[in-house]
Formats: C-alpha cells, structure tokens, sequence
C-alpha cells in the first residue's frame, strides 16, 4: 500500500500565513500539518509516500526531505496550481493510483491517528472516510444506504439544511484498491478532465462513479473520532483547541461557542436546562426570518419590556446585551474602595481594578459565609461600595432573602452601595427571594441588584441582562454608557412573549430543583468526591486528585467542567447541572476517572 497526498493548493485563505509557505506547513500544536501526517503514515510500513506540490513546492520538498522519515518519499510537480484545481493534481499522480492500493490524502487536514487506523484495518478495498455532518462542515456531503453505499454526493452549494440528519460530510481521506483505480476510477478521470477540465474536485469523479451504480466504493462512518480541515485562520484557531497539548485551557478561553464541538457536553457555562419550552422556541423560530431582517427597538421601548417583566418602575431598570455589558458601566460609575468575597465570578473584580479591592475569603473547605459574616468582616473595612454575588459562584453558597434583608439595612447605615448579583437566585428553594422589587428598590436608593437573564431562563445566546436600582441617576448614567440598540431584535421578541410562558418557567424551576437533589446524591456516592452544597444551578466539588488533570481526563471524554485551580487552589471544579442524560454521562465518567490510578 502507498499514500498520495495532494499538497499542491495555494492556501490564500489563510493570508499572511501562506505568504511564504505551502498551507501544509502551517503549525497545529506545535507541529506541520505535513510532519504531523508523514509520522502518522510512518508506523504502517507503506511501500512509498508520494506527494504532489505546486505553490511554493521547493520549500515544501526541501522541509519534507530534512525530516527523519523513513519511508521512501517520491514528488510530483503540478506546474499549474494557480489555473487548476485538486482534480488536475490527481491526474499528474494516475499512473501512481494503478500500481498499488493507495490512501488518499488532502494536505490541509489534521485527523486522529486512530482514524487512519480505522481506514486500513478495514477490510474493504475502497473506501471513503465520512462523518456524520454538522453546521460547522463546509463541502461536500454524501446520504449512506444501510449498506454504507453513498447513494448522492451533493455540492456544499446544494446542500439542503431541513436534510442534515441524512448528510454525511467527506473527511477527504480515501482508501482507493488498485482494481478499482486501474478498471473504474483513472479511466473517470480522465474522460472527466478530457471533457470538463481540470479546474473541479476529484471528487467529482466520484460522484459519476457512485451515479454510475455498481461500484466498490463504501463509506467508513468516524464514529467520534477528530479531524479538521483547515482552510481559514479560524479553522486553524478550531483545529488548535482541539489538538493542541493546552486543549482544556484553550476551549475555556473561548468563553463560549462550543456548538463548533457538537460531540463536547458542557459543564462548564451555567443555564437552565428545562426552560424555554419547545412552543417558546418554536414561536422563535417562527417570527425568525422577520426578526433577522429589521431592527430591533431602541433602549427606551426595550427598558420598558424590562420593567414589565420584573414589575418594576421604567425609570429603575435598564437592560444589557447580557449582565457584562451592565457590569461594566456599573464599575466605570463606582468609586473609592470595594469590597468582594472569594472566590466569586470575577467580572467584577476584573471591572473594578482601578479601585482598591478589600476581599473576604471564607476560612473553610465548603467556602460558606452567612450574612453575618460578611457585616463582621467589612464593618471596619471603610469601604464605599460591595459587590454580593448570591447564590455565589462557584461556591453556590446562599444568603437567604430574610438575612439580605439585614445586609440592605446595614449597607445603608454605613453609606456603603451595596451591588448583589442575583442571577441564580431563582433556583434556590426560597420563594420569590428576588429583590427586585419596586419598593424595596424605592426605599433603598444605596442597593443596586443585577440578573442574567440569559442563566436562569436558558438562554445564554440572547445576551440579555437587568441592571435595577432606586438611584435613578445611577440607572440614568448606565443607560446613557450602552447603545441605543444594545440587544438584537430576536432577544427584544422574547422579553415581548416571556410572560405567557411564566407556567413552563416555574414547571422548569420545580423540575430542576429535583434534578440537583438526585445529582447531588450520584455525585456524593463517588469516591473521593465532596459535594458542596449548593443553592445554585452548579455544584462545586472538593476532589482527592487534582483538578487540572481530572479535568483534562474529562475532557478526552468530550465532557468540559470548570477547573477552579486558580481561584481555590488545586483540589476544586465546578459542574453545571444538566438534563438527566447528561448529568448520568458525567456522573459514569467522573466515578470512572476519580477510580483510576492516575500515573
């Protein structure tokens, strides 16, 4: 068996990265593309390695023939890389294809080695490695039969979305027998180059083979494993977090996005997982294209779908493309020193480093402080403002309503601004602990409180918070500091339909409350893992093995939880809680982990 890859492309996509190099030199991890795939077909033995190159082809040839590989390693030419495509440099490499059973590779791919495994162990002779299709895939498609015969190839440009289910996406690795080179696929190509030119895909070729009837050619599903094609510099970005050595950290730094790993479960991003219902979304999806194409309303109309939904006067409310965006006009309003319990969501800290930050760290391994403990510690502290985060994060720790009460009143006294957090609060098993409340907001002009929307009611891609308060001037300077249009049309239509939908909210709220009691029991039942508690939609959990490596074990599992190593030291993560499906998959994977030996 041989391997031919195509490597002659220009990679203009990627731009300055291609100035002076072929696309397969760009680095992954640390590593080429063409490295990483040399040593990879390196460990079968293959009789040769042929590579066709093109755009800055003697670089190429000369950076290949420097590394130590030792199967033998022949080049071919394609002199018009710039007026043909991939098909012309298959055609250059035919008479290649007839003298052995060959695997076939595109240069910009990065795949599992364990994919290739897959491909040569098969026992077909002809084979075409696919997956199933997802929104991040461009190219071309294929629908499998029972028997994995590809019954259509269909053009990137054709693709039909209300049919994904059926697509497969070709990972542009093939395994081609010598027969079915020899007596079908070489005679296709070049009647398809004789007749068509040499400016299409091979893979063209293919699709008159497959249309013909009667061919070898089957697919091979991945079934999970990971591959990447690069063509753009957010590909590469994507590729990187998928195989670099620093994957957990790199996916985290991307603070979201994760539909771009469809296999990952997220347990890191904290949302309601029963809410909104199927008709609110359905109801979405309905109004969509309209929403897409007009503007939505400016702040004035849409602090007052605020102020209705939280029943508060207009004048008290301002609303955010997400709780950042308030956040960070809150901070640029504060002055003097402030003060903060932690660990805690660091937006705050991070928005209000100008200022003198005065902290309180609970001194015990559940990090739990009550509302007197926190009028202890700051009584003395001469601070003139306070940031509450309740229930915290990550801790989940909650000051019941009663005692925030007693908070409010102390705040007052000591002319100290009090800011609390509430974007969890509706999970706790308090009723209506909120405290946005008309009067009470009124009564206290010093107690400005924040809520993300997007947490509790599930939501996150909306963007949508509340900033409430009874200091009108302050809720004035923050609705002069964001944009007239600071939330987008879809996020408008659902603040518009929520209140219709208040039964399916509280319905969700019962249901999850019951799924953290059941989770917090699987979870207390593993060895060497401390539950603590939690009123939130989260669980912080005390491990006996350290966290990062825990956590990255996680991760080759496609499951992402919080590594709080650099907020409670070593021993800590943070696990949202999800449906019961998902929460059973971490449960199994995390008992699996916590009872392995860890070299």
């Amino acid at each position: 068996m041989q391997a031919i890859i195509l490597a002659a492309g220009m990679g203009k996509r990627l731009k300055d990265l291609t100035k002076d190099n072929t696309k397969c030199m760009i680095k992954v991890g640390g590593v080429t593309l063409i490295e990483r795939l040399l040593f990879q077909l390196e460990r079968y033995g293959l009789n040769k390695i042929v590579i066709v190159v093109g755009y800055k082809g003697d670089k190429l040839v000369d950076y290949v023939n420097k590394l130590a590989v030792k199967t033998p390693i022949e080049f071919i030419e394609n002199p018009v890389f710039d007026k043909t495509n991939n098909i012309y440099s298959l055609y250059l490499a035919k008479d290649k294809l007839i003298s052995d059973d060959t695997l076939l590779f595109e240069s910009d791919l990065i795949v599992e080695s364990a994919a290739i495994d897959a491909i040569i162990n098969d026992p077909r002779p002809t084979l075409a490695l696919v997956d199933k299709y997802e929104h991040w895939m461009d190219g071309t498609c294929v629908v499998l039969n029972e028997n994995d015969e590809i019954t259509e190839f269909i053009p990137g440009r054709k693709l039909r979305f209300d049919r994904s289910d059926e697509y497969y996406k070709t990972v542009n690795i093939y395994k081609f027998g010598k027969r079915f080179s020899t007596s079908c696929y070489v005679p296709f190509l070049e009647a398809y180059c004789s007749a068509l030119g040499n400016n299409e895909y091979y893979e063209q070729v293919l699709k008159v083979i497959a249309l013909a009837g009667e061919s070898e050619l089957r697919a091979l599903r991945l079934n999970g494993l990971a591959w990447y094609e690069i063509d753009d510099i957010q590909d590469l970005d994507i590729a990187e977090s998928i195989f670099c050595n620093d994957r957990t950290e790199r996916i985290c730094r991307r603070f979201g996005g994760y539909w771009r790993y469809p296999k990952l479960i997220d347990f890191c991003y904290l949302v309601n997982p029963y809410f909104p219902p199927d008709r609110m979304i359905e109801e979405l999806k309905a109004s969509f294209d309209t929403l897409i194409r007009q503007y939505p309303s400016g702040l004035e109309v849409n602090n007052l779908l605020a102020a209705k939904k939280f029943g508060v006067s207009q004048n008290l409310i301002c609303i955010g493309n997400g709780a950042a965006e308030l956040i960070k006009s809150l901070a640029s309003y504060l002055s003097g020193r402030v003060g903060v319990v932690r660990p805690t969501f660091e937006e705050y800290p991070n928005r209000m480093r100008q200022f003198e930050l005065v902290t309180y760290r609970p001194d015990n391994t559940s990090y739990y402080y009550s509302a007197d403990d926190v009028m202890n510690f700051f009584e003395d502290k001469d601070i003139s403002a306070l940031v509450l985060i309740n229930p915290d994060n990550p801790s989940g720790n909650y000051i019941p309503h009663s005692d925030m009460l007693k908070i409010i009143e102390w705040a007052k006294l000591k002319s100290i601004r009090l800011v609390v957090d509430e974007s969890f609060v509706d999970f706790t098993d308090e009723q209506n602990p909120t405290l946005i409340k008309n009067e009470l907001l009124e009564q206290n002009p010093h107690l400005v409180v924040v809520k993300s929307i997007s947490k509790c009611y599930g939501v996150p891609g909306l963007r949508l918070g509340v900033l409430s308060s009874g200091d009108e001037q302050l809720v004035a300077f923050v609705r002069s500091d964001v944009g007239i249009w600071n939330i987008n049309s879809v996020a408008e239509f659902y603040m518009q339909i929520e209140e219709k939908y208040k039964p399916d909210y509280e319905t969700a709220l019962n249901l999850f409350r019951s799924e953290r009691v059941r989770l917090s029991k699987l979870l207390s039942a593993i060895d060497g893992v401390e539950v603590i508690p939690s009123q939130a939609n989260y669980f912080m959990l005390k491990l006996s093995k350290p966290a990062a490596e825990v956590t990255e074990k996680m991760l080759a599992r496609n499951i992402l939880i919080k590594d709080l190593t650099k907020k409670t030291g070593s021993s800590y993560v943070r696990v949202a809680i999800k449906s019961p499906d998902d929460n059973n998959k971490l449960v199994s994977a995390l008992a699996d982990i916590m009872s392995a030996t860890f070299l």
